[in-house]
């Protein structure tokens, strides 16, 4: 047993390797812009000046001023308060997306890769699912059920299923080859207990990994949705929603549009290179590759 507790992959030595060095500079201003973002999401009842769905007719289109401070939009709701409130969503759908995605996943990965009769099945499910342009299925999945908030996280999360389905996978198939996981099964240890024990620790770090992918890729599909107009009902400010509705005036104000995308894409990109820091601390073998 000591042998197993000396070679199987622990959750103290992910925190070893996350705590080793000192993080880079854009890792420290993706934590601050990110950190500022979710602020500002669970803050948006003092934040926001108006209430984001008030419309006020009589000031319909204008530029930013100290009382409008990012303008407003065709119905004259304050753009400021709606860009605040779009947090909300995008945080919401990204963690819906992240969560439900790997709580799916990750049973049906680790069956995958430990049990044969299983994986041939599972996977050829996987590979048609793979098949499907994700943001085509979303959009059909989306028209299908209708709905609100829960439907678009489910019509986003099918697609990321069997992406994270192969990836833990692939680490259960790496692992079995591991001396420590030939001497637990020699012992005589249940199935249940070993996949536990020696197979979910290996799937930990990439899944981390993975789970900031998905979270962006989930805020910038929903954002696609509601821009075509089959995600969120335009009642509700979301992202996508507000430029949906100002691309029909961005020629002459283009705030509409430029706003909330600025703030769309500083948080995509914060994720990403908080997944792209988290990557290289947790296997530093892909350090430089990407």
């Amino acid at each position: 047993m000591s042998a197993l507790a000396t070679t199987a992959p622990s959750r103290g030595g992910i925190r070893h390797r996350l705590l080793e060095n000192p993080p880079h500079w854009t890792t420290v201003l993706a934590l601050i812009v990110l950190a500022l973002i979710v602020i500002m999401a669970f803050s948006a009842p003092w934040l926001a000046n108006f209430e984001p769905t008030k419309i006020n007719p009589a000031q319909r289109l204008k530029p930013a001023s100290d009382i409008w401070w990012l303008g407003t939009d065709a119905f004259g709701r304050d753009l400021y308060s709606r860009v605040v409130y779009g947090a909300q969503v995008s945080l919401l759908v990204g963690a819906g997306v992240t969560v439900g995605s790997i709580a799916v996943a990750l049973p049906l990965g680790l069956l995958a890769g430990w049990f044969r009769s299983v994986d041939t099945i599972l996977m050829r499910m996987m590979d048609g699912l793979m098949a499907i342009p994700g943001i085509l299925l979303a959009i059909a999945v989306v028209a299908l059920i209708k709905g609100g908030i829960v439907t678009v996280i489910v019509a986003i999360m099918l697609p990321e299923i069997p992406q994270v389905v192969r990836l833990v996978r692939s680490r259960v198939l790496a692992a079995r080859a591991e001396t420590y996981v030939d001497a637990a099964i020699l012992l005589g240890t249940p199935n249940l207990k070993l996949i536990r024990r020696h197979l979910l620790p290996s799937t930990i770090a990439p899944l981390v990994v993975q789970g900031t992918y998905i979270y962006a890729s989930a805020i910038l599909t929903e954002a696609a949705l509601s821009f075509l107009g089959v995600g969120i009902s335009s009642e509700i400010p979301t992202w996508g929603n507000i430029m949906a509705e100002g691309r029909v005036y961005f020629s002459m104000k283009p705030w509409l549009v430029y706003w909330p995308a600025v703030v769309l894409s500083l948080c995509i990109l914060s994720i990403n290179l908080l997944g792209d820091a988290l990557r290289d601390r947790l296997d530093p073998k892909m350090k430089g590759r990407a």
